[in-house]
């Protein structure tokens, strides 16, 4: 993650939708009363995650500035509020049965014109994160899936075309590799920012 503890870093942050389209490149989910908005993912590390949270606000897409790098397990999703300890209880077991593995990412690919979404690809480590994703999203995060998982870090998102393709060339030669110890649970808060309210480490080993 970058500085501080939340998702999302204390800006002036876009709206609620805006921000959960950032994590999913689709439609959002809004919360209803009672009801908490929540995502599951894997942080990018330092230094990596200030490099192409970098990139995406050179790009000219402002969610680079709120919106730490990461790999989406579950995209924003709203749940009862009395079953988050559900879902806690949910997370610590499935990530206890995972392994730590290693995530190696190469080249860029784009989801357009699907959705005007441009991301760096998972060269490794994404058999893994497939396996991570449909384990949690099961019992109490079962929900249906939109589209098919496809693990991928987002670097530049509902911009004009020449930005898209600007990023996409830029990109094409990045390379980066870190180990993944850990899965974020994620909550979304009324002022509009994302912030780590529980970490689940893979194998039930120390995070560090």
């Amino acid at each position: 993650m970058s500085s501080g503890s939340g998702l999302a870093h204390p800006a002036t942050p876009p709206s609620v939708a805006a921000q959960a389209a950032a994590m999913t490149g689709v439609m959002p989910v809004l919360p209803a009363a009672g009801e908490t908005l929540i995502g599951v993912a894997i942080a990018v590390p330092q230094p990596w995650a200030a490099e192409l949270e970098g990139w995406r606000s050179a790009f000219g897409d402002p969610l680079g500035a709120t919106v730490p790098a990461h790999v989406t397990l579950v995209p924003p999703t709203a749940v009862p509020t009395g079953a988050m300890d559900r879902v806690v209880d949910h997370l610590r077991r499935t990530t206890r049965a995972a392994a730590p593995f290693t995530i190696r990412l190469r080249g860029t690919g784009s989801f357009r014109p699907v959705s005007p979404v441009v991301y760096v690809r998972l060269a490794g480590g994404g058999p893994e994160c497939a396996q991570l994703e449909d384990d949690v999203r099961a019992g109490v995060l079962g929900t249906q899936r939109r589209f098919p998982f496809h693990p991928h870090v987002t670097v530049a998102q509902l911009l004009d075309e020449a930005a898209l393709d600007r990023a996409e060339a830029e990109l094409a030669g990045y390379e980066a590799s870190f180990d993944v110890t850990e899965v974020g649970l994620f909550t979304h808060g009324r002022d509009g920012v994302w912030r780590s309210s529980d970490r689940f480490p893979l194998g039930g080993w120390p995070s560090g």
